[in-house]
Formats: structure tokens, C-alpha cells, sequence
């Protein structure tokens, strides 16, 4: 039996993808592009990236359209599959990022590194509330970027996203309570971190 939480737009949008339609996929970008995007870029910090995932995340929808079951929501299985692809990415992205402080500690080893636009450096006070809400931004996604992959899924999802917590366990595979208890903690590292530079 079908899951009735399946929209008839979206069983349509499925069974045309199903059969290769190219029009269906175009609609399915243009219907979740900016949401998927956004969850790529909240998980991984960077736009490039963010950008790259994206799009490997509707090419592998539209490769393995088969393996979705209608057992949820079309785009909770969508979002499964771009927190999986964001995590991968961080992974990926962990290891080179060691691979290449090693090769810099061998080529450059003792040499001071250039502090030019330091996280530190004080800046002067904008009145203008709009660069004000610009530089909360920036401190709001450096301080979700800074959680551990784990916070940083529930937290994105949940408080970016603004999706369900009961849509969350469908989309990580996490039991109510451990999303419960990681959203918890991870709102909490954020308020500190927040607190830290100022706001409160």
C-alpha cells in the first residue's frame, strides 16, 4: 500500500523519473534545487562545494530513482540522500585537508603563516543594519560549521530547514531520542560560541 504522505504531484513526479523523463528531472530541480542547496552549503561552508554536491546529489537521484520506495515523502528521501553526499564531502574533504598540512609542514616547516583577514582582526562598527545582519550571518555560519557532522545535520535540518523532528529521524535513520539529545547539545555549543563573539 502507498503512503499517503506522498503527494500525487510527487508519485507523478516519481513515476515520470522512473521512465528517464527529462522534463521531470528539470522540474525536480527547479521544485528543490534551492533547498537542496541550501543544505549542502549550511553542511559544508563553502559555495563551490556546496554547489558541486548539489549537483551530484539530483544525478544520483535521477541514476537511482528505482531504489526509492514510497515509503515517505519524496524529499525526505531526497534530503537523506544530500546529508549523505554532505558527509561523504566532509570526509573527503577531512582527509585532504591533513594530507595537505603534512605536505606543508615538509616544504614549510618553521615558516610563520600569513594572518592577513584573521578571524580576529578587529573590524570597525557598521551602523548599517544590513551589514550588521551580514556579519551575524557570517558568525552564525561559522559557529554551525565549527560542530561536529553529527550536530551539524540535526541542527541544519531542524533549525535551518525547519523540517520535523520525526522527518529528521526518517532522513538520518536516528531513533526521536538521539536526535533529541544531539539538536540539545548542539544548540548549546552554538549559544556559547555565539555568546563568545558578542551575541547574545
Amino acid at each position: 500500500m502507498l503512503d499517503p504522505v506522498m503527494s500525487e504531484l510527487e508519485r507523478t513526479l516519481v513515476k515520470r523519473l522512473r521512465d528517464r523523463d527529462e522534463r521531470a528531472f528539470r522540474e525536480l530541480l527547479a521544485l528543490h534545487r534551492d533547498r537542496v542547496f541550501n543544505i549542502t552549503y549550511r553542511m559544508l561552508g563553502n559555495r563551490a562545494e556546496a554547489e558541486d554536491v548539489a549537483q551530484e546529489v539530483f544525478i544520483t537521484v535521477f541514476k537511482t530513482i528505482e531504489s526509492f520506495r514510497e515509503q515517505s515523502k519524496f524529499s525526505t528521501w531526497l534530503y537523506r540522500v544530500a546529508v549523505n553526499h554532505c558527509k561523504n564531502r566532509i570526509k573527503y574533504l577531512a582527509r585532504r585537508h591533513d594530507r595537505d598540512r603534512d605536505e606543508l609542514d615538509e616544504t614549510q616547516h618553521g615558516t610563520p603563516s600569513s594572518t592577513n583577514g584573521a578571524i580576529g582582526t578587529p573590524t570597525r562598527p557598521a551602523p548599517d543594519r544590513a551589514l550588521e545582519g551580514a556579519q551575524m550571518e557570517k558568525l552564525l555560519e561559522a559557529a554551525i560549521a565549527s560542530l561536529d557532522e553529527e550536530q551539524r545535520v540535526v541542527v541544519v535540518l531542524r533549525d535551518i530547514e525547519d523540517l520535523s523532528i520525526e522527518e529528521i529521524c526518517e532522513i538520518t535513520g536516528l531513533p526521536d531520542g538521539t536526535v533529541k539529545s544531539r539538536l540539545h547539545r548542539a544548540r548549546l555549543v552554538l549559544r556559547k560560541k555565539l555568546q563568545r563573539e558578542g551575541v547574545s
